[in-house]
């Protein structure tokens, strides 16, 4: 079903979203799925061509891609922000129509077997690139993806010169002009609301914008879904206006994806899934409180929901992931969420713990001022080694505060004992899960390095045995397991 939208007059912006909104959405992600299309199809040819073609497809293939990928983020969030819906009609309709001609010319252009691939291309460039003075090829695309983008520095003047150079080239392409929706139900301030993004302020937005220092891959796949129970895209109930997308993790070639998102009247948080079966987008949404979350296997994470008709719990979701380490990241931002929203009654203790994870060592470490219990647990599926602070005591117990992945192969100049309670570690990245732990604090040295303050000094000897033996992590999985009586005792000591 192509997006160009007809619309009818409607009395009131609710009707708006409930005829519009499945269309709407459903139609970014159809646009989606070509535009996919269209840049695997590119690729193709650009493989079959002389390299001083790879330049400027290369540039086409990129924006292409990136433009699937804000149109689905786009639908999602819309999705979650349903209220603000009616301000983004106008946008979708100035630009979808002209979008979906442009990917359909360029196939045209592809399977035209009357030419050889090299004049396909410069056909293809050329003729696009002419229909509206200064647009080539790749700037089209730029421009579609700065009008698609929300952005921290959002500009209603900015989108307004995109907007109108849009329709130019629409008009330039013989598109007919899009029927404007009625302006009382069009408040531009809610546009502005909806395309301005905000900066960085929770923690959990700052997890998987940090490179990875490594990446261990699971050696076997599983297969990512969604059990719901599930709504068709733009048919859920109406959330609350005030909401706030913290993460987006996609899966299965963005076949599946997860946004975690923060209701900022009372800060609890809550999950949206979107699965695709077929042509069609299905989605789900519960409350972190609601859910339970374990390791299945190697390389999945299964999230569960209790059923009252059943009186048991029941797949919400099963999500595969490639590495290791966005693994433990998942698995720790949902377990902070879960355990730190008001709503959550309960954590089963089991929780705490990533199966698969062998423990090698545990103490008590002073953490910005704060008495943390400092692990490290070993990968048994990829070898894998990390570092792992969590709180000591009291009603958030056990509850993640920063996680870090040891490096593999780590030099003899990675560990430096500096006193008989201070341990210096150099290339330590900590992924921090709690808003007022500040990790600057325990940089020290002209390098930067992350300082380990042990409660006692017999724990910081350990510590440094365990990774003594060899510059291999992995060699320390001998090291006896500390329990936690043992270190409480070494406390009281």
């Amino acid at each position: 079903m192509d997006p160009i939208l007809r619309r009818n007059r409607m009395p009131t912006a609710r009707m708006a979203v409930q005829q519009l909104g499945p269309q709407l959405l459903n139609g970014c992600f159809h646009e989606a799925d070509r535009a996919d299309m269209v840049g695997l199809n590119l690729q193709g040819l650009r493989n079959c061509l002389p390299e001083q073609f790879h330049a400027h497809l290369s540039g086409v293939i990129e924006e292409i891609f990136n433009t699937s990928r804000l149109l689905r983020d786009l639908a999602e969030q819309a999705q979650i922000h349903v209220s603000q819906l009616p301000a983004v009609f106008d946008y979708l309709n100035v630009i979808l129509p002209c979008l979906c001609k442009t990917l359909r010319d360029i196939m045209s252009f592809y399977e035209d077997k009357s030419m050889n691939k090299e004049h396909r291309w410069r056909t293809m460039y050329h003729k696009l690139g002419n229909e509206l003075p200064g647009t080539t090829l790749p700037a089209r695309f730029i421009m579609y993806n700065q009008f698609l983008r929300r952005s921290p520095n959002f500009d209603l003047n900015g989108m307004e010169s995109l907007r109108l150079r849009i329709l130019q080239l629409r008009a330039a392409r013989k598109i007919p002009p899009p029927s404007p929706i009625r302006t009382d139900l069009l408040r531009r301030d809610e546009a502005l609301e909806f395309w301005n993004r905000e900066t960085n302020s929770h923690w959990a937005e700052a997890i998987f914008t940090q490179p990875l220092p490594s990446r261990r891959e699971f050696k076997h796949q599983g297969r990512s879904d969604a059990f719901g129970p599930l709504q068709q895209l733009g048919h859920l109930p109406p959330l609350p206006r005030d909401v706030k997308i913290l993460v987006k993790r996609s899966f299965d070639n963005d076949r599946i994806s997860v946004i975690f998102f923060l209701q900022l009247r009372d800060q609890t948080p809550s999950l949206l899934i979107r699965s695709k079966d077929a042509s069609r987008n299905w989605v789900s949404v519960r409350g972190a409180h609601e859910l339970s979350i374990r390791r299945e296997n190697d390389s999945v994470l299964l999230l569960s929901r209790w059923s009252r008709s059943e009186q048991k719990a029941k797949p919400w979701a099963i999500l595969s992931f490639l590495t290791w380490e966005e693994m433990v990241l998942f698995y720790c931002t949902f377990l902070c969420l879960r355990v730190r929203s008001r709503l959550t009654l309960n954590v089963n203790p089991a929780e705490f713990h990533l199966h698969k994870e062998r423990r090698l060592f545990q103490a008590q470490i002073i953490d910005d001022g704060y008495r943390h219990v400092l692990m490290v647990f070993e990968d048994r599926a990829t070898g894998g080694c990390r570092l792992h602070a969590a709180v000591w005591e009291g009603k958030l117990r056990a509850c993640p505060i920063w996680t870090a992945f040891i490096p593999p192969n780590v030099s003899s100049s990675w560990l430096l004992r500096k006193s008989k309670r201070h341990i210096w570690l150099r290339d330590i990245q900590p992924y921090v899960f709690w808003e007022e732990y500040r990790p600057i604090h325990q940089r020290k040295g002209p390098f930067g390095a992350f300082e380990l303050a042990f409660a006692n000094s017999e724990a910081a000897t350990r510590f440094q045995e365990l990774f003594a033996s060899s510059p291999d992590v992995s060699a320390a999985s001998a090291a006896p397991e500390s329990s936690e009586h043992n270190d409480r005792a070494e406390e009281a000591d």
